[in-house]
Formats: structure tokens, sequence, C-alpha cells
């Protein structure tokens, strides 16, 4: 059953409240395929009704469009929601399909006036470093960062995949209010180090691709073979050949306890996030994506699951076995540097 609104849990030590589970944008411009406005503009009124006030999106995204495609929904509703944008990737001129990592304070700040513009609002609620450019100190990264608070056209502090060394040191230039990193039944690399650091300092874990990039949910065996050329997980190393067909194996615990529960493989993996705020003793706020409004229904009703000891001891062997890597390059992952 779908729950009317969902519980909610504070961003950090001084941040917003907001629903314990929010939306990741990103699929709805970029990434994972053929796109549909509508259905995702849909799922964005049907999460807010839900109570889902967190809405996640990036300037990578799409180079912009997915902040233009969000601008319209937010002005509507900007008391309502809290948006979280991000820097940090950034689009050579010659080459518009590449990334590179920036974290200089001169990018940065053309970053977050291009963000604001595209947005279409005067401030941004949580501004995240995407990645980390290793050249650059990640103390002066957030210097620049704590200079847009003082200004006023960012409220609150995020970083993604930094290692805890890099948290702690980040957080003595400026209060971090949340950390963003992959956290699922596939991945928890970040729970040796980085989850207690947060635990720690205050800070608040967003989980992304908490559904495996919709491989825990079934959607699709082998990115190669099932997905489009221009998806984004055909490059993703546990996705596709070999690893794929290993790892769907993986996936029976998951169904059995689904079935035992009367819920969804995605469900299940969903409550088995929310379940590690209280496993790790600190706020957790995964950001699963869709551009579907049943499927909103259906993970935030996830947020209603307890998992019993017996069923998290199932689920528990899961992560030690998957094969592959959840990039092809992890240096710019927090575990390839820790």
């Amino acid at each position: 059953m779908t729950p009317r609104t969902i519980p909610t849990a504070r961003l950090g030590a001084n941040g917003p409240e907001v629903g314990v589970q929010g939306l990741g944008c990103m699929g709805m411009s970029f990434a994972y395929g053929p796109t549909d406005a509508d259905a995702s503009r849909a799922a964005l009124e049907r999460a807010l009704e839900l109570g889902v006030t967190l809405y996640d999106t990036a300037d990578a995204y799409g180079a912009g469009e997915n902040e233009k495609f969000l601008s319209p929904f937010f002005r509507a509703h900007r008391d309502e929601v809290v948006i979280a944008t991000k820097f940090g990737l950034a689009i050579p001129p010659e080459d518009p399909s590449r990334r590179i990592i920036r974290n200089d304070a001169p990018y940065i700040r053309e970053a977050v006036e291009a963000s604001l513009r595209r947005l279409d609002v005067d401030v941004i609620d949580l501004y995240y470093m995407h990645r980390r450019e290793l050249t650059v100190p990640i103390e002066d990264t957030v210097g620049v960062m704590a200079e847009l608070v003082r200004e006023g056209k960012v409220k609150q502090l995020g970083l993604s995949e930094v290692t805890a060394a890099e948290l702690r040191a980040a957080q003595e230039v400026h209060p971090i209010a949340a950390v963003q990193s992959e956290w699922s039944l596939f991945s928890r690399d970040i729970e040796a180090q980085v989850v207690p650091a947060a635990r720690e300092l205050g800070v608040t874990l967003v989980p992304y691709s908490p559904l495996g990039r919709g491989f825990l949910t079934g959607s699709f065996a082998d990115a190669a073979t099932d997905l489009t050329a221009d998806d984004f997980r055909r490059q993703q190393p546990r996705y596709h050949g070999e690893n794929a067909a290993a790892n769907a194996a993986l996936l029976e615990p998951v169904r059995a306890v689904a079935e035992a529960n009367g819920a969804t493989p995605g469900q299940i993996a969903l409550a088995w996030v929310q379940q590690r705020g209280a496993v790790h003793g600190l706020p957790v706020v995964p950001i699963p994506g869709t551009r579907r409004p049943g499927r909103v229904e259906e993970n935030t009703a996830a947020t209603a699951i307890v998992l019993s000891d017996e069923e998290l001891a199932l689920l528990e062997p899961i992560a030690a076995k998957v094969a592959g890597d959840r990039y092809a390059d992890m240096r710019f992952a927090s575990a390839g540097r820790e």
C-alpha cells in the first residue's frame, strides 16, 4: 500500500527536514535512453504529493538540460521543495561528449551562476561538489563553496564520492550537510570508512543508485543486449556479459524476501538501504531515480517496509559476491582512493 506521505529526516546538523526518500532526476533528461517529458512531469508531481521533497540534479546531466527541465516544477513549488544540484563535471568545448573534473575557484563560480540561471531560482538549497579533482586541495574547493553560502547563493553544502579523510578535511572548513555516494545491496564500500565518518560529523548520507541502476529491480538483465546504445549503463562493468549473468544469480534472495513481504524486489532493495540508517546510526535519504509516477508510488511505499533480522541476514552476503566494479575507472569514486 502506498503511504499517504513518507517520514522525514534532516540534512546535516542544521539543514532542512526532507522526505526520507528523495528523487533522482537525472534519467528524466539524460543517461538512461529515451525520455518521456510528460511522464517525468507527472512523476515529479506525484512524488511531491507523497512527501518527497528532495530533488536531485546536476549541471552535467544533459549539459544543463536536466536543470532546465526541472525549473518549471521548482518555480511552481519553490516553498515545498529542496533543490540539490552539483558542479564539478565540466564539458570541454572541443568535445561535448566528454566530461572533465574541475574544482577550481573560477569554474565553481561560473558553474553556480549558470545553475542559478537554468533553475531560475535565487538560491540553491544544497550544492554538491560532484567529483573530486585531486590536484585541488579539498579545503580550497570547500572554501569557495563556503563563500557562496555567505553570499546567499547556496544554503547548504554537499560532497559526492569523497573519502572519509576528504570529508573530515572539508568539515574543518565549513559544515557539510550531505554526502552522496552509491550505496545499495550491490555497493557497500562506503560502509568501511565514509559512513562512520559521516556519523561522527553529523552528516546525512544520500545514497544514489540504491536500485543498482535498475538491475536490482530486474528491469534489465544485460546492458549490452537489453538497453539502447546511448544508455550510460552499457559502460558499467557489472551490468553486461559474464558479470551481469553472475550478478543476476545474486538476486534470488531479494526475490524471496520480496515474496514474503508482498513487495517487489525494488522495494526490498530500497527498504534495505533505508534501514542502514538504523544500523549505522545516521540519517539516510536515498534518491532512487524514475520517470514514471507508478514507480514513484512503488518506491515511496518501501519506506513503510521493515525487514526482519532473518531477512537482513539473507541479504547480507550479496555485495561481497558482486562481479565487476561500479565504474570502469574507479579513481573517481571514493572507494578507488580509500
